[in-house]
């Protein structure tokens, strides 16, 4: 059994997609793959498949049902805001405990690589007092941080890195999600972010798939 954890430098950068990716290549090479994403917010019950949690159990090969949302995303919040604030407008919360012990049986129950993708980036808000890095700091799991290509990623993954190594955590391996606009290619960004960090970098290129030698990675 392997844990990992998907964060990100912030939202929108690309956590379902690699992990729907991871998902689908140990499928493909007939490994066992769990994942859950504990909290979602902007969730609309219409439209379940289209959620980042739908398309999680897609790629596991299983159908967009109430139970199995249950399943792997027991917190779902309607607001596309921070889950402590979409929370906040259903006059709910996410209990750290809970959410915290949720992740852990997840992850020692699992039979081979169990993926937990976070909410937001990595300093996101889950609750009244707590972030992802707080999760984080609570589990067992090799953290895969998800990073763009944009102009100003290089300073935003180097703080990510800075936050978790104040919490004595460092990134397993960084993940460059390609963004729209790239003022360098990918590979520029990766090569100056080589200088200041030593987790190993891997490209993953926009509208392509996850890195095969990332997927093989996780299997040691």
């Amino acid at each position: 059994m392997s844990g990992y954890f998907v964060t990100a430098t912030g939202t929108e950068i690309g956590k379902t997609y690699l992990t729907c990716g991871v998902i689908e290549g140990m499928r493909r090479r007939d490994l066992p793959v769990e994942a859950i994403k504990p909290v979602l917010s902007g969730y609309t019950p219409d439209v379940a498949g289209a959620s980042d949690s739908g398309l999680i159990l897609q790629a596991l090969g299983r159908p967009v049902d109430a139970a199995r949302l249950d399943a792997i995303t027991p917190w779902r919040f309607r607001a596309a805001l921070s889950p402590d604030m979409a929370a906040a407008r259903e006059e709910r919360s996410v209990p750290f405990d809970a959410l915290a012990s949720f992740c852990a049986r997840a992850i020692e129950r699992a039979a081979g690589v169990m993926l937990v993708e976070g909410a937001g980036g990595l300093m996101s808000p889950l609750g009244h007092d707590f972030t992802n890095l707080d999760l984080i700091a609570s589990l067992d799991v090799r953290i895969v941080l998800v990073a763009g290509t944009y102009l100003g990623t290089i300073s935003h993954t180097l703080t990510a890195c800075a936050a978790l190594g104040v919490r004595g955590r460092e990134p397993w391996a960084i993940v460059l999600s390609q963004s729209e606009q790239n003022p360098v290619t990918p590979g520029e960004t990766a090569a100056t972010l080589a200088r200041f960090v030593d987790t190993p970098i891997y490209l993953m290129p926009r509208g392509g798939g996850v890195p095969d030698d990332l997927v093989e990675a996780m299997l040691g």
